[in-house]
């Protein structure tokens, strides 16, 4: 019998948006750092975008396609409920799809070792588990971590809301990702020096291992005179020889005043770390109430951000999943707590917000981590004093935009520069224009390279550009008109040149001049689905006045 794989459906899942791949543009203006060096690890080259999340990560991917450590978003939850900062309540299939786009290219982005992690509730997580299974993978399915993001009682609800979901998913399976994550810190409860030991506290750990091992299967006798075997089912933990090695290192200890069985001294800080658990509570990671607090503490004149998650969370998703100096995108950025914890925590990171509370929240937010006046927070623990800063980044406008005749046009907005950078981005090109070579804006090759320019050329200009570029190297020409050659002639005239004139290069390449993806449905139009055709049986329960079933997410009849 063969596997059916399991995919969901839902309206309009075939229709997918051909997004154009904007430039950014920084505004120096907004971009911040702090006044000095703190620390010769700080980072600067932070990145905060603003525009819409999808044509954003369109825009960052062909730089950082396989850099991205690890991406955490906090999407809106899609349950119907009215955010200040968000209207969370899109039509279910809308939710999927905009869900999937931005899926898609999150996997692009993340490194071979990278992870993705999502926070979600009990209204789209198994959807959402099925969406990523199908973007990712199953086998990348890392685990759904639960997150106790209330401990008060809620009275008015049948049953209480206390977790969150938070799903885990690898770039490269979870072996590859396991490999390259990280142990929790192992805590420090139990340690003593009753023996005035001068390698300083240890606690006891059991001298035993599970299974039958034959070279480690033999009497010890304790000072007491006691003879002890390994407990039943299990071997000592190391061969004879070695345990002499430790007794003489005054590394064993017998409990029972000397008559127990031996036991091992762990000192402080040899403890290995802890395996992370898919229970996450909330004294050890914070809660809502944490967030709030957090909140209110960076913004005591004005309405705190709604929805935020607090700095534990994000530290403990990080501090598993990263390495200082590894990047973490988040392209929900909501509050910024993403951005402020990676910073705290040597990481350099990537935040994309459309919402206005880019500027009244993220952005104050961010000047008090660099300034060292944020205080709250993950701030003592990782003992974080300041510095490093990030780049204001926004969505340049649509390239193409059409003029009062509707004829298709390069927006007058776009310089020489970012007119060479968007077509070096449409063309597939690394926009690097060289300081020695005015024909060079771009290259794809050692030897392969690309000129953008709004001039109608000659054929006597193509030849001189011709014989600059010479026989070893080629040039892809992108002007607004040549003259006095046909594009056959000038194929076989000059083999080192490909000439494109713009804006037809492009035009058919992406959707032109749709600024908004968002995950907002004051947005967005509503999918109307087809009716089915009518049944005898849906035409007999019309008549009785209940409606027909209809289609379900995975095709069938609810």
């Amino acid at each position: 019998m063969s596997k059916q794989k399991l995919e969901l459906t839902w309206i309009g899942k075939e229709k997918r948006p051909r997004l154009e791949p904007r430039i950014l543009v920084e505004d120096p203006e907004k971009s911040y750092h702090a006044k000095h060096r703190v620390t010769d690890g700080d980072i600067f080259d932070n990145r905060l975008i603003f525009g819409d999340n999808l044509l954003a990560l369109k825009a960052l991917e062909q730089e950082f396609t396989g850099k991205v450590k690890c991406v955490f978003i906090d999407p809106p939850y899609n349950t119907g409920s009215a955010f200040t900062h968000y209207d969370d309540g899109l039509e279910h299939s809308i939710w999927l799809g905009l869900m999937r786009d931005r899926l898609e290219i999150i996997r692009r982005l993340l490194a071979e070792d990278g992870s993705l992690w999502i926070t979600i509730d009990d209204n789209e997580a198994h959807y959402l588990k099925v969406l990523c299974d199908e973007v990712f993978g199953r086998a990348n399915f890392v685990a759904n971590v639960v997150w106790q993001k209330r401990t008060s009682r809620e009275n008015r609800a049948a049953i209480g809301s206390a977790h969150d979901h938070l799903l885990l998913y690898a770039k490269s399976g979870a072996l590859v990702w396991k490999n390259a994550r990280n142990t929790l810190p192992s805590n420090e409860v139990g340690f003593a020096n009753p023996d005035g030991d001068p390698r300083g506290s240890w606690r006891s750990i059991p001298f035993s291992a599970q299974g039958f091992r034959p070279n480690q299967m033999y009497q010890i006798v304790a000072p007491t005179g006691d003879i002890h075997a390994p407990p039943k089912g299990r071997c000592w933990a190391a061969t004879a020889p070695v345990f002499k090695q430790l007794l003489a290192e005054n590394r064993v200890y017998f409990p029972n005043g000397g008559s127990g069985r031996p036991r091992i001294k762990q000192f402080l800080g040899e403890q290995a770390g802890l395996v992370p658990m898919t229970w996450w509570d909330a004294a050890t990671f914070g809660d809502n109430e944490t967030a709030k607090k957090e909140m209110l503490a960076l913004y005591p004149d004005q309405e705190p951000f709604g929805t935020p998650k607090p700095e534990e969370l994000l530290s403990g998703v990080i501090h598993i999943a990263t390495n200082p100096n590894d990047l973490v995108l988040d392209s929900f950025a909501g509050s910024g707590t993403t951005g402020a914890v990676a910073h705290k925590m040597g990481r350099r990171w990537i935040m994309i917000e459309l919402g206005e509370h880019c500027h009244t929240h993220i952005v104050p937010r961010l000047k008090k981590v660099i300034d060292g006046e944020d205080q709250g927070g993950i701030t003592r623990a990782v003992d974080w004093k300041g510095g490093g800063g990030f780049r204001y980044y926004k969505l340049a406008p649509s390239l193409i935009i059409h003029d009062r005749w509707g004829n298709p046009v390069i927006n007058p907005e776009y310089n020489a520069g970012h007119l060479a950078e968007a077509l070096c981005k449409l063309e597939g090109f690394t926009y690097a224009p060289s300081e020695t070579q005015w024909w060079q804006h771009g290259h794809s090759s050692e030897r392969d390279f690309i000129y953008v320019t709004t001039q109608n050329l000659s054929a006597e200009q193509l030849q001189a550009l011709s014989d600059e570029v010479g026989s070893e190297q080629s040039l892809l020409v992108c002007c607004a008109a040549f003259h006095g050659v046909t594009a056959a002639q000038a194929a076989q005239r000059w083999p080192n040149l490909t000439l494109k004139k713009i804006p037809k290069m492009v035009l058919a390449s992406c959707e032109w001049g749709h600024d908004d993806y968002s995950l907002n449905v004051a947005n967005l139009p509503m999918a109307a689905p087809s009716p089915p055709a009518p049944r005898a049986q849906d035409e007999g329960r019309k008549a009785q006045g209940a409606n027909p079933a209809q289609g379900g997410l995975f095709g069938e009849e609810a």
